[in-house]
């Protein structure tokens, strides 16, 4: 439910800059949006590394682990967005022509992505450690909250203010400011919590970051594959025109949208299958893993079938008629039929962290990147954007099908060793 709420964000976001600003403010959007990408996988590494450590520290009733987890995980983070600030910033104009930005769409999207590279310093992925404590309703408000502002800023900044793409990029980062505040207060305002961070917590532990950054890393990886394709696909489509690009925009943020629940799936699954493994418990570990596999695939389907019965209006809603509203009506379609099984890699690669198991993880999350999803779209690209729009959706099925085997090819191994 809270990833969702923050669909609805990526919702609203995409339509305020589509009908206040104009479609060619939207499609510097979509050029821009893969540096969005590349923040929001600087913080995820952290927090899902560090989330696993305390988890698995507090099912095995280690708190002082824990609170050098988490200590260790907030020096992290700054230093990391400190540095992507910097070389963001530094490098801006070569990364945008890099990810496909001309002359009709720069001045849109240099505002638009200094003001969400400055935003890295808040761009906290802590909620993960909330979860990992049990602590869900205020996991939940961590996302609530910092979205609802966000969604009050942005016709405010874009309109209100007229400060157009800068205006949205201002009510994102605004919002995470919101969630970074929340975070400190629930770690070092909050009394009743399972274990107390120190100074001495906060300081450095090489054992420790390498645990976090190992654990974290697939994260990381995936989010800078995400970040790979998005440029490959926005470079691709340049050649379109601006048309091509606001329709995968559009589709980006519903595809945003529709699958935010699954990534939930993974969130969710992610802290009782760490404390679980950490308390020994293996068969509680088993019942989580089946479960939550047999739900992305449902919800999968279900979502595969309300898009493909509603392309046309979802696609009216974001852009008046022409040749985007048609293209994004045709991509929705297409990537639609990956939506079934879109969850199960990702759903994969989290439970191999949850459980500490990076190597696996580090397989499934680049593996699907490197040999399934970028070759289908540079393969399919020259076929022109319904060609991309085929690759995106088979690309997640042959993922799926990658994931399931190198989980049973992982567990194969443990099996034989128990019969041992």
């Amino acid at each position: 439910m809270s990833v969702g709420v923050y669909g609805v964000y990526a919702l609203t976001n995409t339509w305020f800059v589509a009908r206040l600003v104009g479609e060619t403010a939207l499609a510097a959007v979509a050029l821009a949006t893969p540096l969005l990408l590349l923040v929001g996988a600087v913080s995820t590494t952290v927090g899902v590394g560090a989330a696993s450590l305390v988890a698995r520290a507090l099912g095995a009733g280690r708190t002082g682990h824990a609170a050098r987890a988490t200590g260790n995980a907030i020096v992290l983070f700054w230093s990391a967005a400190a540095a992507t600030t910097l070389l963001g910033l530094t490098f801006l104009d070569p990364l945008l022509r890099l990810l496909g930005a001309t002359a009709e769409t720069m001045p849109y999207a240099r505002p638009y992505a200094a003001v969400i590279l400055a935003g890295a310093l808040v761009s906290t992925g802590f909620s993960a450690i909330v979860r990992a404590e049990g602590r869900i309703r205020f996991s939940t408000l961590l996302w609530v909250i910092p979205v609802a502002v966000q969604i009050a800023l942005d016709p405010l900044l874009i309109m209100g203010l007229d400060m157009g793409v800068m205006g949205a990029a201002l009510g994102t980062v605004g919002g995470q400011a919101v969630s970074a505040l929340m975070s400190m207060w629930f770690f070092f305002g909050q009394p009743d919590r399972p274990y107390r961070i120190t100074l001495a917590h906060l300081r450095p532990r090489a054992r420790t970051i390498g645990a976090m950054v190992a654990i974290g890393a697939p994260s990381f990886l995936a989010g800078i594959g995400a970040t790979v394709v998005a440029a490959v696909v926005n470079a691709s489509l340049a050649t379109a025109g601006a048309a091509a690009l606001a329709a995968f925009a559009v589709c980006a943020r519903v595809q945003t949208f529709i699958t935010m629940p699954q990534t939930g799936i993974t969130q969710g699954a992610q802290p009782v299958v760490s404390y679980s493994s950490g308390a020994g418990l293996a068969d509680r570990v088993g019942a989580a893993t089946r479960i939550v596999m047999r739900s992305t695939v449902l919800y999968g389907a279900v979502a595969c079938a309300v898009v493909l019965l509603a392309a046309e209006p979802l696609a009216a809603v974001f852009l008046g008629p022409g040749p985007a509203h048609g293209d994004a009506a045709t991509a929705l379609r297409i990537v639609a039929l990956g939506f079934v099984f879109s969850g199960v890699a990702p759903l994969v690669s989290g439970l191999f962290q949850a459980t500490g198991s990076p190597r696996a993880s580090y397989v499934v999350s680049i593996g699907t990147v490197l040999v399934i999803r970028l070759p289908l779209v540079a393969t399919l690209a020259p076929f022109g954007p319904t060609g991309i729009w085929v690759a995106l959706a088979s690309g997640d099925l042959v993922s799926a099908i990658a994931a399931v085997g190198v989980k049973r090819w992982v567990r194969r191994p443990a099996r034989a060793k128990v019969m041992a």
